[in-house]
């Protein structure tokens, strides 16, 4: 499914193909509240922001919950990804990979927070698909 067809499918709360400015704020909100974790240096419990998100604004709207569950899936993906390093640590490789890994959705959330606050439907790359 391309863009727009995105777009036309998630079924704003005006009936507008674009969704309003408190929806891009929530949706940005889902994807930037997984960068609070970071501050405490517990990157892996980046989920919670976009659930709370999901949970609260998804329900008004299918853009918000579009959104939220992308970061959502995102955040789970990473989670997967720091379980992997943290076995791994004892090689050695774990450790780059967990930094690698924080670096990456690091960057990407705030790039998919300044997608979703200019209205845009944002796919996370590489990302498992968990929730539908």
């Amino acid at each position: 499914m391309d863009w727009q067809q995105q777009q036309q499918q998630a079924g704003f709360i005006t009936g507008s193909p674009l969704p309003t400015a408190q929806e891009r704020q929530w949706a940005m909100l889902a994807h930037l509240s997984t960068l609070a974790p970071y501050i405490i240096a517990l990157p892996f419990i980046g989920f919670a922001g976009p659930l709370v998100v999901r949970a609260t604004k998804g329900q008004e709207s299918a853009w918000v919950d579009n959104q939220a569950k992308e970061a959502l899936n995102f955040q789970l993906t990473l989670l997967i990804g720091y379980a992997v390093a943290l076995v791994t640590a004892c090689f050695g490789v774990g450790i780059i990979l967990g930094i690698g890994l924080a670096g990456f959705g690091l960057v990407m959330a705030i790039i998919a927070g300044i997608k979703a606050n200019n209205g845009e439907v944002y796919r996370y790359p590489a990302t498992l698909r968990l929730l539908k």
